[in-house]
């Protein structure tokens, strides 16, 4: 399968300093890729790269199965971090001149737009000035401005910043069924349970090399022989001293172990008992932020 787009060692530097060093990967259609890091981690000049926004100093951008060129995109729908509209311009004016930006006719554009507003719940706005709508609605507006075109690849730079949870349901709802069409999406984000519900696959960057990149799941399967869920009463400061736990995270009672490589459950098991009432000690496959704190504190040692 020729891959949507890929990725080989592209590097960019601002003065001394390194944005993005050497980062390769690669995106298959018909997925929701996510690009995780923390912030300042390089995620956005990666996919400025993408867009021809800024050039890199080295590498090569792949779209399609051959080198990426400026008439590839047109292909791409881009929704950068920093959004602005024309306040001034209503709803509809404000996405027939996106349209049109794509290529689009008017006459062509405006079935899509009003099937598009109804699709994000608003239809009774498009008459509006955009500085008649919420910041969410905006957000909403600014979406659609960027898939109107049917780009084959939608790029969207973390597209779920500011949003409220209701907003956020309906975002994630809208890729999901892009890519049901057969579609493909990139996102960036440095919120992991986003990522979680929605990747098919990933890469992690962190000051700005790739540290870990590949198919979610097969990545949560790699580490789910390390991974356990406890349930304990008991002082937990004492589990940061027992041998083979690697990493702990704790919420309300519950905690998350990722134990070392080289660890054996039954036998981290047998040092917390001698400490804690343990009622429930078992494997699960990790969650993604687990993984995501373990690669960048493995990252941060190793520099």
């Amino acid at each position: 399968m020729i891959p949507t787009l890929e990725l080989r060692s592209v590097t960019k530097s601002f003065g001394d300093f390194v944005a993005v060093d050497g980062v390769s990967l690669v995106v298959q259609p018909g997925t929701i890729f996510g690009l995780l890091g923390p912030n300042g981690a390089g995620k956005t000049t990666t996919l400025r790269m993408i867009m021809d926004i800024i050039a890199p100093d080295s590498g090569e951008v792949h779209f399609q199965g051959r080198q990426r060129h400026a008439r590839d995109l047109a292909h791409i729908g881009y929704l950068p971090e920093e959004r602005g509209l024309y306040r001034k311009m209503t709803v509809v004016d404000h996405l027939a001149f996106f349209a049109e930006l794509h290529g689009m006719k008017r006459a062509r554009a405006l079935p899509t737009i009003e099937r598009w507003l109804d699709r994000v719940e608003l239809a009774k706005w498009g008459k509006r000035k955009v500085e008649e709508l919420s910041k969410g609605m905006q957000q909403k507006i600014q979406l659609v401005g960027t898939v109107l075109h049917e780009p084959e690849l939608l790029i969207l730079d973390e597209p779920f910043s500011g949003l409220d949870p209701v907003n956020q349901i309906l975002f994630k709802d809208l890729l999901a069924d892009y890519r049901a069409g057969g579609k493909t999406v990139i996102f960036s984000t440095h919120i992991m349970d986003q990522a979680e519900k929605l990747c098919d696959s990933i890469c992690l960057i962190s000051h700005g090399q790739a540290i870990l990149e590949g198919q979610l799941a097969k990545i949560k399967r790699d580490l789910g022989d390390n991974s356990y869920r406890l349930v304990a009463e008991g002082d937990l400061s004492i589990l940061e001293h027992v041998p083979g736990i690697e990493q702990i995270l704790a919420s309300n009672g519950e905690v998350k172990l990722l134990l070392a490589p080289d660890a054996s459950g039954p036998a981290v098991l047998r040092e917390i008992v001698q400490f804690l009432v343990v009622h429930e000690f078992r494997s699960e496959e990790p969650e993604l932020e687990e993984i995501f704190i373990k690669a960048v504190r493995d990252a941060d040692r190793e520099r």
